[in-house]
């Protein structure tokens, strides 16, 4: 591999399915840390289900608004070894590396769109590998390391146009028959089911912060209540919050209330003023 540059940018925040099981995680980041000794890595979650690109894609749009400037590495990569392209992509304040299927995408959006973005095609700045099923450790983490240690981005590979770029597939809600519709973005670990579904969503159809509203979903209907932390509702209530990312999200108190209704990632909930008597 090419001679190490000085270290510029000492953070690298890392985003994976690899889990922590096999050792996925720990030889990407000695491969990071390989081009820039100095980096300090972040592990922002390797917890995303396998595969999910889109849950990787979400869980790194809630989070790269908080990360340090620097290199961001996110590696969700069903399609490893095929004609998918690897890519690296500037933005104000440092760069996001990773494959090209739609995961870095909200993430880019959310720093202001991208600069310049590369398809990562320079061999010399990847791993010599018997095979093409690791890209995570020999191409993303090496390109991440040298970014990190100051190599310019153009030396990595081609540029490409940034409107190139594969977008992320964000679904939003609709609004009819006197309710908003949506899904299930997120499931957190307590069994909160973020919606996306914005408050003001809410508030246009009539309902207020402490009233109550309306949830269906299947072919259930219930009546919940607008509270304002999840401690508020009461012991056997279901409850919509706006979440800390400013999102409505469907909570009971210290209950999984996503595992009570049978909710999982992708499940249409309605929302809308309760009906009087409901």
């Amino acid at each position: 591999m090419p001679d190490e540059p000085e270290p510029t940018s000492p953070f690298v925040s890392f985003l994976s399915d690899y889990g922590l099981t096999d050792e996925f995680v720990g030889v990407c980041k000695a491969v990071v840390l390989r081009a820039a000794p100095s980096a300090r890595i972040i592990d922002i979650t390797h917890g995303i289900p396998p595969f999910d690109v889109r849950a990787g894609a979400l869980a790194l749009a809630r989070s790269v608004q908080y990360l340090p400037p620097g290199v961001v590495l996110a590696v969700v990569d069903p399609g490893v070894g095929s004609d998918r392209r690897a890519v690296a992509v500037e933005v104000e304040g440092g760069f996001l590396v990773g494959p090209d299927n739609g995961l870095l995408a909200p993430a880019v959006a959310m720093l202001g769109g991208a600069v310049r973005a590369v398809s990562l095609t320079n061999p010399e700045y990847h791993l010599e590998a018997p095979g093409a099923t690791f890209a995570g450790r020999d191409i993303f983490a090496p390109a991440a390391g040298y970014l990190a240690a100051g190599t310019p981005l153009g030396e990595l590979g081609e540029l490409i146009d940034p409107m190139s770029l594969v977008p992320g597939m964000m679904p939003l809600p609709t609004d009819e028959g006197g309710r908003t519709t949506g899904e299930v973005l997120w499931i957190d670990r307590y069994g909160n089911a973020q919606l996306n579904i914005d408050p003001g969503d809410l508030a246009a159809l009539g309902v207020e912060p402490g009233g109550p509203v309306e949830i269906r979903f299947g072919h259930d209907r219930r009546t919940g209540r607008w509270v304002t932390s999840y401690s508020e509702a009461g012991p056997l209530e279901l409850a919509v919050v706006v979440d800390s990312y400013g999102l409505v999200s469907l909570t009971a108190d210290r209950r999984p209330v996503a595992d009570e209704l049978g909710l999982k990632a992708g499940s249409a909930v309605a929302l809308g003023p309760a009906e009087a008597g409901a």
